[in-house]
């Protein structure tokens, strides 16, 4: 395998978690203004997105161990539950 195709298919593996947690972060911020709170957000958006990238990208590494191969919809299961999760808990979403 060449440089250039372990470089993609690591992109290509990290896409989905980056796409989550864009979409996950965004969402917050965009429902924010419907739940209003008195509350300020905790984090920048940048810094709510990196948590929320790595704590994907560890699911995602996770699945694979668990189950060899890549893109299993359990994986991608996993994906949705702990990047909703984590940025719930990153928003404090306990206290609301």
């Amino acid at each position: 395998m060449t440089a250039l195709n372990l470089t993609n298919q690591l992109l290509n593996f990290m896409a989905p978690a980056a796409f989550v947690a864009l979409f996950v972060v965004l969402v917050a911020r965009v429902f924010a203004r419907f739940f209003r709170s008195k509350r300020p957000f905790v984090l920048s958006p940048v810094a709510q997105f990196a948590i929320v990238f790595v704590v994907s990208l560890a699911l995602l590494v996770a699945g694979l161990v668990i189950f060899g191969r890549d893109g299993k919809m359990a994986s991608y299961a996993l994906l949705a539950v702990g990047a909703a999760t984590c940025q719930w808990v990153l928003l404090r979403g306990w206290r609301a």
